[in-house]
């Protein structure tokens, strides 16, 4: 059968994802982006993680001589990612729960077993999560049948098995990931998302049809759980941080912080600073990843100046060392940093909630047409 991916690396440093930039093709992402082999830009790990921003790959494609127009349907899948933020910003902590009316037809808060080891039948999502587990990265389309599969055929409420795809995911960034489970299973969105068989064949380059999947579309909404699916588990998800190891202050510098979702080296690189990467155990707690993901940011922290790891919560950092100006980007993981916030890089310079992406995009085409 096709491989349900392409088994993709991800550098680390920061000149080698430049060039990852400068190689993404719009039109081409445009056209094929739903297809597993299609042209995706393989760059969200690095947003994600703070490396770039939406605003950078835009002002880039911008600079090659593209015009919003033509590459329009890339620009609003890199305002997807704002608008999540958004949300979250707005929201905090809502958006571990049920954001606009409880999830229809739960069965249960776990994961059904057959996901976890990747033996669903369905041949493009069992290689995929295989892949997935291997290379810390799941195509767009794949992660929406995955949810839909875990939520709208196995009866799971969408939290746990959410907290399960962010742990592998190496551009695991919560908000996207929470509120598009959410919106696969129904609490997020007016309707469920659903996928027969012959779509994940159309987008997978797969032949098979007896599966459980191999219905119309109108007979999904009200099947039973299939037997493969109602063995269920609690995936065991914990981080595996680095020792805490001794840091040295310069008191006469600023701090800068840098964290799990900013390790942006172009932040204020021209200072003296002491940089320090904190990496705290309750964020973690909260927000588990594996230890692919520890190893991709330690890794990536090497584009930072003289950076210095610590382990331990901010307090902790606050207490054990004379600590000047603290310096820190905005962030709802943050919000209990003290010192100077500095913004973010938005693409838009449209802010707060809005129900629906349509609302928030309408504002940013706006700006765009300026």
């Amino acid at each position: 059968m096709p491989s349900a991916g392409i088994a993709h690396t991800f550098p680390t440093a920061y000149q080698d994802i430049l060039e990852r930039v400068a190689a993404v093709d719009p039109i081409a992402y445009g056209r094929t982006r739903n297809y597993i082999d299609g042209a995706v830009t393989y760059l969200s790990p690095y947003i994600s993680r703070g490396v770039i921003s939406t605003k950078f790959v835009f002002e880039q494609l911008l600079e090659r001589g593209f015009h919003p127009s033509p590459i329009e349907k890339m620009i609003q899948e890199l305002a997807w990612r704002d608008y999540w933020q958004q949300v979250w910003a707005v929201k905090g902590n809502a958006i571990d729960t049920d954001l606009k009316h409880p999830q229809p037809g739960v069965l249960h808060q776990q994961l059904p077993k057959a996901l976890l080891e990747a033996r669903t039948g369905i041949e493009a999502i069992d290689a995929a999560i295989l892949q997935w587990y291997d290379t810390g990265y799941l195509h767009n389309h794949l992660r929406m049948y995955v949810a839909a599969i875990a939520c709208n055929i196995g009866g799971s409420h969408w939290n746990i098995p959410a907290k399960w795809m962010y742990y592998h995911l190496l551009d695991g960034d919560w908000a996207s990931n929470a509120l598009s489970w959410q919106w696969v299973a129904g609490s997020n969105s007016g309707k469920k998302y659903y996928a027969n068989q012959e779509n994940i064949n159309r987008f997978c380059h797969t032949q098979q049809s007896e599966t459980f999947l191999g219905v119309s579309y109108e007979v999904l909404p009200d099947m039973e759980t299939p037997q493969v699916l109602k063995e269920t588990e609690m995936p065991e998800l914990h981080t595996p941080l680095p020792e805490r190891t001794r840091i040295r202050l310069d008191e006469g510098l600023p701090v800068l912080l840098y964290n799990y979702y900013n390790l942006d080296p172009l932040w204020k690189e021209h200072i003296e600073a002491n940089r320090i990467l904190l990496l705290e155990p309750s964020h973690f707690k909260k927000f588990p990843v594996s230890q692919k993901c520890i190893d991709f940011v330690m890794a990536l922290a090497a584009n930072l100046k003289n950076v210095q790891v610590y382990v331990g919560e901010f307090s902790e950092l606050l207490a054990e060392h004379a600590v000047g100006t603290v310096y820190y980007k905005e962030h709802p993981t943050n919000r209990h940093y003290q010192g100077i916030e500095e913004p973010r890089d938005w693409m838009f310079d449209v802010q707060g909630y809005f129900s629906s992406f349509f609302g928030f995009w309408k504002k940013c085409k706006k700006q765009l047409k300026r």
